[in-house]
């Protein structure tokens, strides 16, 4: 596997360039108005209908569009380019929030038009996520990505972490219309900044000789095949091949047994279902400090750390098998998320730094993928072994993320890496 220049060499500190700045600002806006929406979009539903079946619709017209395009998006972003991308997602969110809006102050809108404009905007996301991980090594030293990384995952984790109080207090003083627009206008302040890239990375790309992203000796390649040559880059890359399936699987046996099974372990042994905010808090909490010190202490020996990163995680969910109070509830997923966010951020990093500059669109696009397309797989999961009880379901996800552990280590391109 070749690693390739990302950007040109700055002397300056992480945040002394102001291309640096920029880039963290535009994108930790973007993921603190994906954290505010996601409980506007919630609550507002809530108030058109009754609690029940039309939230879950509106919020699975998010995903579905969201990972059925990802994929196509990773060959738009290696062929357009990630910033051009990620800036031209960011004003699509900002016009389909504009619009929500002024249906929401005009009319009284239904929960199908709702739905609409919210699957809009889950297609604006399949474009701008793996569009903001390619961009980071298109800006970014590479001797910086692991801090630039950690503190654009680390305003992803804050906004998880105070979003959904800021959120409904915001709404709760000066309603629906006011806090949209809030919304409204720090995304497309996002959108602005991203935009104020472009020009940039097209500056430090140059002309070049490079015969073109979809080119393979020579010959452009259509859309299908581009996509198909990305797939078979990670099939026959071990390093990436192995990451990627870590990422799923750690997604299936941790998303949904912290969710659905810790609400019932929360009514069953913590006192009640409002013990389980806490223990969620802590999940944030975790994930915030673990994205920070991926950043600022990065791992000497990335492949052990890879390694030890998943055994964390999966004896945090083995562990919550035998938790009887929510102090150690919330410590035990603490470390869950902590785990989560640090190999969050070195598998991140890896893959910008050591995937292709033309393939990084479409990889990175499945990266995104192993991570919010298999959520309903992780609840369906969940949903099979919770009639077992929960200590069945902790241990038996436990156990299959400490098993992937053991596969990760007996990977020697994983294992080697540094």
């Amino acid at each position: 596997m070749t690693t390739e220049p990302t950007a040109r060499s700055l002397p300056r500190e992480p945040l002394g360039d102001p291309h640096l700045r920029r880039l963290v600002v535009g994108q930790g806006l973007a993921a603190v108005v994906d954290a505010l929406f996601v409980i506007w979009l919630t609550l507002f539903v809530l108030e058109l209908s009754e609690p029940g079946i039309a939230t879950g619709l509106v919020l699975v017209a998010v995903a579905l569009p969201r990972a059925a395009l990802l994929l196509p998006a990773g060959v738009l972003v290696d062929r357009l380019g990630p910033a051009r991308v990620a800036a031209s997602a960011s004003w699509l969110r900002v016009a389909v929030l504009l619009a929500l809006g002024a249906l929401v102050t005009l009319t009284s809108p239904s929960v199908t038009t709702v739905a609409l404009l919210a699957g809009l905007l889950g297609a604006a996301d399949a474009a701008y996520f793996p569009a903001a991980l390619a961009l980071l090594p298109a800006v970014v030293p590479t001797e910086k990505l692991s801090q630039v990384n950690a503190l654009v995952q680390g305003a992803e984790s804050g906004g998880d972490l105070v979003g959904p109080a800021v959120a409904a207090a915001v709404i709760a003083a000066v309603g629906f219309d006011a806090t949209l627009g809030g919304i409204t206008a720090m995304a497309a302040l996002a959108a602005v900044v991203l935009s104020t890239l472009v020009r940039e990375v097209r500056r430090g790309e140059g002309a070049g000789d490079d015969p073109g992203p979809d080119a393979i000796d020579g010959e452009q390649l259509s859309s299908a095949r581009a996509l198909g040559a990305g797939l078979r880059y990670v099939w026959h890359e071990p390093l990436v091949r192995g990451m990627l399936a870590a990422v799923a699987l750690i997604n299936i046996a941790v998303v949904g047994p912290v969710l659905v099974g810790g609400a019932v372990l929360a009514d069953q042994r913590l006192g009640g279902a409002g013990s389980l905010g806490v223990v969620l808090s802590g999940f944030g909490a975790g994930s915030l400090t673990g994205s920070l010190l991926a950043g600022w202490r990065p791992p000497a020996r990335r492949g052990w750390t890879v390694v030890g990163g998943v055994a964390a995680i999966g004896a945090g969910v083995a562990g919550l098998a035998a938790v009887t109070h929510v102090v150690a509830a919330t410590a035990v997923v603490s470390l869950v998320g902590l785990g989560s966010a640090f190999l969050g951020v070195v598998v991140v990093v890896t893959l910008q730094e050591r995937v292709p500059k033309q393939l990084r669109g479409r990889v990175l696009s499945l990266v995104v993928l192993a991570t919010v397309a298999f959520d309903p797989f992780s609840y369906v999961v969940a949903g099979f072994l919770l009639p077992y009880g929960t200590t069945t379901l902790f241990l038996v996800c436990g156990g299959a993320v400490l098993a992937c552990a053991g596969v990760v280590a007996a990977n020697p391109a994983i294992r080697s890496l540094r």
